[in-house]
């Protein structure tokens, strides 16, 4: 009679292996795509709770590409819904952010960093967002996919719900980008 619930125990426990797997990797990407943490979080928690409450049943080995399929959903709902309320937001008489303040402990420095090379390695992070900044937003994708995820090209393909040779194309398209800007030429 234990069995069943075991089962769910174990599939609960991987699941909760999987996303504590992602979660770091997939703020960076929401972050990148929306420019805004807290924006990139409400993504991120979106699209872990509707992972969690329509597919934990699936294979675990299915989560991934699911998991990146649905975040790319909810960051593009998140920028249309951005580009209405700014489209409404112009109207009115007041511009302000009202967000203006930033969270001390996220930006607080790790005591196992020096401070020069954590200042080298935020410019250089400063400098790859940037660059990133600069690419299309298809390039963008593939980009921290199979580079920060490390998603093949298949599971790219499936999570951008496009053609291997196009997520072929895309990253090609984006590293000679980026080395070009970063002055990275090999």
């Amino acid at each position: 009679m234990d069995l069943p619930n075991s089962n769910a125990q174990t599939t609960d426990h991987a699941l909760g292996l999987f996303l504590a797997s992602v979660e770091l990797k997939a703020f960076r990407i929401a972050r990148a795509a929306l420019r805004h943490e807290d924006d990139a979080l409400d993504a991120v928690q979106d699209a872990m709770l509707h992972l969690a409450r329509s597919y934990a049943h699936r294979p675990p080995e299915q989560w991934k590409p699911l998991f990146y399929r649905i975040l790319e959903n909810r960051i593009r709902d998140m920028q249309r819904r951005r580009s209405v309320r700014n489209r409404v937001m112009s109207w009115l008489p007041f511009t302000a952010d009202a967000d203006g303040e930033s969270d001390p402990i996220a930006e607080a420095v790790s005591p196992e960093i020096s401070p020069v090379r954590r200042l080298e390695l935020d410019e250089s992070l400063v400098a790859l967002e940037r660059a990133l900044a600069t690419l299309p937003r298809r390039q963008q994708q593939v980009f921290l996919l199979r580079t920060l995820e490390g998603l093949d090209v298949a599971q790219t393909a499936h999570a951008m719900g496009c053609s291997q040779g196009s997520v072929k194309t895309h990253y090609f398209r984006a590293l000679r980008a980026l080395r070009m800007q970063l002055g990275d030429l090999q």
